[in-house]
């Protein structure tokens, strides 16, 4: 990365090799929860997972829209575990029959953060899902804010916030990870 003028986007850089590294881990991410391997998702979440997707009111100036308060969802790892436990069983009727998806991964940016084994990611996240033989389709645009676990094991997110673009999801459900 070409280090700016700006003081805290100097001290915030990170190099090449750890963008690429986080770059890389949310493409993989994305391309394991699009072929269903969840259970193989699940293996690259940091024990100390906290994933949220907070409200947001259209209503509200945009810089007090998200409310951190409140929550769509508010999950651990053990709440995933839970989620994806349940999928399995064939009874999760929001996913039966299963979401076919396409997550189109994008605008990422990395910084350092404070703590040296540990970055944050911005990036957008566009969700195409479709399921059965329905021929209506959702569209879910979203921004995440990550925050990054570099291990000697690879990448493991730590904490994931989704913050949706739309404040009426169209969809029925919200089944499928962001």
């Amino acid at each position: 990365m070409t280090a700016t003028t700006n003081t805290a986007a100097t001290t915030n850089t990170v190099d090449h090799a750890t963008y690429t590294a986080v770059a890389q881990f949310l493409a993989h991410e994305a391309r394991l929860l699009d072929e269903g391997r969840e259970q193989e998702w699940f293996e690259l979440l940091d024990d100390d997972l906290l994933y949220t997707v907070p409200s947001r009111q259209s209503t509200e100036p945009r810089s007090a829209e998200i409310n951190r308060n409140a929550w769509r969802i508010r999950d651990t790892k053990a709440h995933v575990r839970t989620r994806i436990a349940r999928q399995n069983t064939g009874k999760a009727y929001s996913e039966v029959p299963p979401s076919r998806t396409m997550r189109l991964v994008g605008s990422i940016e990395v910084a350092a953060t404070t703590e040296p084994d540990v970055v944050e990611a911005h990036s957008s996240l566009l969700l195409y899902r479709q399921r059965g033989i329905d021929v209506h389709f959702d569209l879910i645009p979203c921004r995440r804010n990550d925050r990054i676990r570099l291990t000697d094991a690879g990448p493991r997110l730590l904490a994931r916030e989704v913050i949706l673009t739309e404040t009426s999801i169209k969809t029925a459900n919200l089944g499928v990870f962001l």
